[in-house]
């Protein structure tokens, strides 16, 4: 049985490569696509534009920009209150199930500032009502809520605004104008409720980034694990055991290919999801590599490159170039083919 059955490192490591497309890349639509891999974090928005790149075959930036400018996909604050591209279908859902956990982490963390739930609630509802159907940037709604960042930030938690193009794309980097989410991609569908929304979180995280454990599923969702157990116990899941001891989660008939299968390089953007505490066990980031790519300089992270599975240096695009940065030495057919990605990933730059 699955629950007997022992995971290595190698084995959660390409499990992770395939579910985030990053053995091979897809041929999906961009929705689809990030259906597949629980959606792609979106805070600095070239970021988005590489980690599509870097999955999805005969991507350009085009692509996503017509994707975002028909409502396609959009973007949010969601998981973790912090900005995700997700497809249309999947955004209300995510978005209602996230509600009160990430309220509750917002006053859990400003009340000894002074901030209330009444007080931010009272923002938001003003904000929606001078929002209409149409939209304000940044400054104008900083104005309107009495130029006080902390609830100008805060009101994300208690309203759901979308990003609006051209704003927060390649070409206009900053995010700086909005919508409500209820006008740009229309209202939720009517009953769509809390546990729905958890019940697709778990499916989404699970299909991009399992099998995992309980605890890194809330990690990875901003949501408590008490809110997470009745779900887990109605869905139907595989389990397994890590080399520690730990049950680990996975959704029925999920990839788990063989831990010898070769992985390609591959380039990850700043932010890359992959890359954060909840996904730790995989080995994709080894930890003698973690303070070079998170630290107090950084906490964005690093553009980072993959060689077997695993980061193993770090690049940046100048003067029409993207220049690597090894973290130790390459064989000649690591760096053969980390070149040849390296002049595609320029390409897209140009």
């Amino acid at each position: 049985m699955d629950g007997d059955r022992t995971l290595s490192e190698a084995e959660l490591n390409r499990a992770l490569l395939a579910r985030q497309l990053l053995l091979e890349r897809s041929g999906d639509t961009i929705p689809k696509l990030l259906e597949r891999m629980g959606g792609l974090q979106a805070q600095y928005a070239p970021s988005m534009y590489i980690g599509l790149w870097s999955r999805m075959r005969a991507f350009d930036r085009p692509k996503l920009d017509r994707a975002l400018e028909r409502r396609r996909v959009a973007q949010g604050t969601l998981m973790r209150a912090t900005i995700h591209l997700v497809s249309r279908s999947d955004y209300w859902p995510i978005a209602i199930g996230i509600r009160r956990s990430r309220r509750k982490a917002w006053v859990d963390g400003r009340a000894r500032l002074g901030y209330t739930a009444k007080q931010v609630s009272t923002a938001a509802r003003k904000l929606r009502g001078a929002l209409g159907d149409g939209t304000m940037t940044r400054k104008e709604i900083h104005e309107l809520l009495g130029s006080d960042s902390v609830i100008t930030n805060g009101v994300n938690m208690w309203i759901d605004l979308v990003r609006v193009p051209p704003s927060g794309t390649w070409e206009r980097r900053r995010a700086d104008l909005y919508a409500a989410a209820e006008h740009w991609l229309g209202p939720p569908r009517a009953r769509l409720d809390e546990s729905e929304g958890i019940d697709l979180l778990v499916k989404r995280y699970l299909g991009g980034f399992g099998p995992s454990a309980d605890e890194e599923i809330a990690n990875w969702a901003g949501v408590s694990p008490r809110r997470l157990a009745p779900v887990l116990e109605r869905i139907e899941l595989r389990r397994f055991m890590s080399q520690d001891g730990t049950e680990l989660l996975d959704l029925p008939r999920a990839p788990l290919p063989d831990p010898l299968t070769p992985a390609p390089v591959r380039f990850l953007p700043t932010w890359d999801a992959t890359l954060l505490v909840h996904a730790r066990r995989t080995g994709i980031l080894p930890e003698e590599h973690r303070p070079k790519v998170f630290n107090a300089r950084t906490p964005q992270s690093v553009s980072t490159f993959l060689v077997d599975g695993r980061v193993a240096g770090t690049w940046r695009y100048e003067k029409g170039k993207v220049r690597t940065r090894p973290f130790g030495k390459l064989d000649a057919v690591a760096r053969r083919e980390l070149r040849e990605e390296a002049e595609r990933l320029a390409e897209l730059h140009r």
